[in-house]
């Protein structure tokens, strides 16, 4: 059974969006059923956001990943229901 952890940065910019997405990629062992999961730890920071800002993300904002692309990766994407800025450092597993 292969899998993969790892973290990202999710960018939403510096004028604020609604979207932002990120690519992981480096995965030479992902499969197309590959299923992946990301999330926000409370805990984590990231250059302009502190650990309160990760731990109350969810009240605003959602995660969901694309399908897999064998050997290759997934999308992380990131929908929130205000304007959000800047960056936060998200979570990620795979496997088969």
């Amino acid at each position: 059974m292969s899998s993969g952890i790892g973290t990202a940065t999710i960018d939403f910019g510096s004028t604020g969006a609604n979207e932002a997405s990120v690519a992981v990629t480096g995965q030479g062992s992902i499969s197309a059923t590959s299923k992946a999961e990301a999330w926000v730890m409370g805990d984590d920071t990231s250059s302009n956001h502190t650990a309160s800002d990760h731990k109350y993300f969810t009240l605003f904002a959602n995660l969901s990943c694309g399908a897999p692309t064998a050997s290759t990766g997934f999308t992380i994407y990131s929908r929130s229901t205000q304007k959000m800025t800047g960056q936060f450092t998200v979570r990620w597993v795979w496997s088969d």
